[in-house]
């Protein structure tokens, strides 16, 4: 029996998102909803983050990042292809992915994998879990993925190839569900740390330690927001209001960008949130 990692984890939570899904008939309900366009359109967003002048870049680095998949009965496959479609015509250096793979089992990834291993931005591809993930077999998630090249960083970082020796992927443990350890995230990292992590709150784990620039996902942007983007309703953690969707200056720190993602959670409806790509260029 596969017990979760989840703080959180009860058999309550998993009787109501089975329920969820048998009310979503697998899958056909997201279907109607992707090709009615209720899943959003999917669109680029893009940021340049300058280093300061000691720790510039030999070229421009460009990231790709991508979250909140949900890959299951609420989010249509046809989503994904779009987002791989957008990443193969943006030919990113390197591909991050900010966790929440599936809702559901973590067999719903098996959807994910072909397009990841065709995916091969030429410094690699690495990735995070999200509270959905270890609310599931994360480990079966993490086996699948590198089984397709993409690095898992649950508390660890990696260094990119040269010609960007010096920049590292600081990868967080989710900090709503799991145990993240910002001692272990940044062991042996560059001058040039890019911190991934699945939602906001991992800066309340950092015990003061530096970034040049973070990535997060877990809120969806409220999923359903006003015309304005406020969004209706936010999911847990204290810093998923303050940061719900958008590019932030963290005091004392590097800046903070926070993806609406890409799927759907619960509900395969989108209303003011489009999904997205982040495409964010540093120097």
């Amino acid at each position: 029996m596969i017990v979760p990692r989840s703080k959180h984890f009860s058999p309550r939570r998993s009787r109501l998102e089975a329920l969820v899904n048998l009310v979503l008939m697998g899958g056909v309900v997201s279907a109607l909803s992707y090709h009615c366009g209720l899943h959003g359109r999917l669109g680029v967003t893009r940021h340049a983050i300058a280093l300061p002048e000691g720790k510039r870049l030999p070229r421009p680095l460009k990231i790709a990042f991508a979250s909140d998949f949900h890959a299951g009965p609420p989010t249509h496959a046809g989503i994904f292809h779009d987002l791989f479609a957008a990443i193969a015509t943006e030919q990113p250096d390197v591909l991050l992915l900010g966790g929440d793979y599936v809702s559901g089992p973590a067999a719903n990834a098996a959807v994910m994998c072909p397009p990841l291993a065709a995916c091969q931005p030429p410094l690699g591809k690495f990735a995070v879990l999200g509270n959905h993930d270890l609310s599931t077999d994360d480990a079966d998630i993490c086996r699948r993925f590198e089984a397709v090249g993409v690095q898992m960083l649950v508390n660890r970082a990696m260094t990119l190839p040269a010609p960007f020796g010096n920049v590292s992927i600081c990868g967080l443990d989710d900090p709503w569900t799991g145990e993240p350890d910002a001692a272990a995230a940044f062991a042996g990292a560059g001058a040039v740390r890019v911190l991934l992590m699945h939602a906001p709150d991992g800066l309340l784990s950092l015990e003061g330690r530096q970034y040049d620039v973070a990535f997060a996902g877990h809120t969806h942007g409220g999923q359903i927001a006003l015309r304005d983007g406020t969004p209706l309703v936010l999911p847990e953690g204290p810093l998923s209001r303050p940061y719900h969707y958008g590019r932030f200056p963290v005091r004392g720190n590097g800046e903070l960008i926070v993806s609406r993602g890409v799927g759907c959670s619960r509900i395969p409806v989108r209303i003011n949130a489009n999904p997205e790509l982040v495409i964010c260029t540093v120097q």
